[in-house]
């Protein structure tokens, strides 16, 4: 698959996965999840997969600042209902990141082990997009991700389905659309939010 060279600039999440070292899928447990994997599970790359991106990979780095992030065991919690403002994409991207779902996922081995539902809420009564929580110590990090404070993606998408776009307009929508995803990645301190 062919894509933008910038994608592979991006950090990398690294994350702790006990299930698949127990199922053999690795030795060490440890996976690397870049950006390019998180397009391709969601099929597409716009800012609001590049926020959840960041949602979990800066909020993982303040919940386990010297170890790394256990996948399978982190609730999510997300303020707004998965139907308002693509709230369920963003759910969904955590959720491939960090493991957790909601009745969904693996529901662990016989002796439930592995457990990863009822780890996923929408509609959670919080004062931030997203609440993370270790499940072995119950700290919490709470994270909001503020796109509108250097772009406007609206705005471009805008300018390639108004009813007067020019050729030019429609063509250069996938360059700017991207340039917009990488300010975005660029200026990630100024549109994450993080406070415990």
């Amino acid at each position: 698959m062919k894509y933008l060279s910038f994608f592979d600039e991006i950090e990398k999440i690294i994350v702790y996965d006990d299930l698949m070292q127990f199922l053999g899928v690795n030795e060490d447990g440890i996976v690397d999840i870049t950006y390019p994997d998180t397009v391709k599970f969601a099929g597409h790359s716009c800012a609001t997969v590049a926020g959840a991106y960041l949602l979990a990979r800066e909020g993982l780095k303040a919940l386990y600042p010297n170890e790394l992030p256990k996948r399978g065991y982190i609730k999510v919690e997300l303020q707004k209902d998965p139907l308002e403002d693509n709230t369920g994409v963003v759910g969904s991207v955590i959720s491939m990141i960090t493991g957790a779902t909601k009745d969904f996922g693996f529901g662990g081995i016989p002796t439930g082990k592995f457990n990863r539902r009822n780890l996923l809420f929408f509609n959670a009564d919080i004062d931030s997009d997203v609440c993370f929580t270790r499940l072995d110590t119950n700290e919490k990090v709470y994270v909001n991700y503020r796109p509108k404070k250097i772009v406007n993606p609206m705005a471009i998408l805008k300018s390639a389905i108004k009813p007067d776009a020019t050729k030019e307009d429609i063509e250069s929508f996938p360059i700017r659309f991207q340039e917009m995803v990488k300010t975005v990645f660029d200026n990630y301190e100024k549109v994450i939010e993080i406070k415990k």
